[in-house]
């Protein structure tokens, strides 16, 4: 019999990702997502509706970080969840620390304390690779951990605590920037900027420089990690044994990911030339941040809703809009290999031209982004 599991934030870009995989590879007999946001009004692709259309899957929607919401969410009419993932988070960045501490931390402990007390055999904890100190040389599981974005402060916060919960069994990951079908805030606020500069006929240039790593991964690998780190193999999962304490696994791929590599992609996606500040314009972007932040979202956000308007897209949740922590030049690198040691193997290891365009296509069809901005 196929394990019963549930998903929390399960209607996000990873969630409705992993309960996709989940589905279309029969991996549970049944699937509970809770979510704030209901599936009606999360723009969600044909592939995802279809999905959540399937008997096997079970919305209910849920304040995750109310204890008696999360105790209701959490029972089922006979027996328990054999596996919970926690997808759930404020994502959004330049929130208060008010809202991360609300929608990060006690969220994540909140879900976790209650996964703990019905002895759910794993509880699989979606964190952030932002946890580690901003390095050139790619952080692995034990590097040091200097979060550089307040919503990694938090998820680092929710991993602390996580340790004295008794009785949890649980495994953390943490992927570098996520890209994919559905992705808002990973790479496709520089796809958007590429649209928006074709239209302006004008260079896209970019702060710091072409060797600015930015590493990722694609969502397919990050919702087949998850699996692999919770289930057992019999379950075409990867576990041999029970999770007997704690395990952190990083998520990320082997493209080397930096400025210069997507600037590439975006120049042939869009037909545009891409380059770099100079020196000048650098240095006083790092003593003026806040400044530079907002001329640079200046430049781009009335041009992107132009753009909408004429394309016949009268809503949208894509923006070009980047928050200053993301701005900042932060080197963002990441050894994913320890996973692999336990026989993951990514079936996206490199980002792929085709594979932004799908990005972007799928966009077109759900209606959210214009027509005809590519090549």
């Amino acid at each position: 019999m196929a394990p019963k599991i549930l998903v929390l934030g399960g209607v996000g870009f990873v969630g409705r990702n992993f309960v996709s995989y989940i589905i279309e590879n029969d991996l549970a007999d049944y699937v509970r997502v809770a979510d704030k946001v209901l599936p009606a009004t999360a723009y969600l692709s044909e592939r995802c509706k279809r999905v959540f259309e399937d008997s096997r899957v079970d919305f209910k929607q849920a304040n995750l970080a109310s204890a008696a919401s999360v105790e209701r969410i959490f029972t089922l009419e006979s027996g328990e969840f054999d596996y919970v993932f926690n997808c759930a988070a404020e994502t959004k960045y330049g929130q208060s620390e008010e809202v991360y501490e609300d929608k990060v931390y006690l969220l994540s402990v909140t879900v976790a304390k209650e996964a703990a007390k019905r002895n759910v055999k794993c509880f699989v904890e979606m964190s952030t690779a932002q946890v580690y100190e901003s390095d050139k040389k790619p952080s692995n599981e034990s590097s040091k951990m200097k979060p550089w974005t307040l919503l990694a402060k938090y998820k680092l916060k929710a991993e602390e605590e996580l340790k004295n919960i008794s009785g949890l069994n649980y495994v953390v990951v943490r992927p570098s920037i996520i890209y994919g079908p559905g992705d808002q805030l990973g790479i496709t606020p520089r796809l958007i900027m590429g649209a928006v500069y074709k239209n302006l006929k004008e260079e896209m240039k970019l702060l710091w420089s072409k060797d600015l790593r930015i590493h990722t991964v694609h969502v397919h690998d990050v919702a087949r990690a998850l699996w692999f780190v919770a289930a057992t193999k019999e379950e075409k999962g990867g576990r041999t044994g029970p999770v007997k304490s704690k395990e952190i696994y990083n998520l990320s791929d082997k493209n080397d990911t930096d400025q210069g590599k997507v600037n590439e992609f975006i120049k042939r996606i869009f037909g545009i030339e891409t380059g770099f500040q100079g020196t000048a314009i650098n240095l006083y972007a790092k003593l003026n941040l806040e400044a530079v932040t907002e001329d640079v979202n200046d430049t781009h956000l009335q041009p992107w809703s132009d753009l909408c308007k004429a394309g016949g897209i009268l809503n949208t949740p894509l923006t070009p809009y980047l928050d200053k922590e993301l701005l900042k030049e932060h080197p963002f690198s990441v050894d994913g290999s320890k996973i692999e040691g336990e026989g993951f193997v990514y079936e996206v290891p490199l980002m792929t031209l085709d594979g932004l365009k799908d990005v972007v296509s799928e966009f077109v069809d759900i209606g959210i982004w214009p027509p005809n901005t590519m090549l």
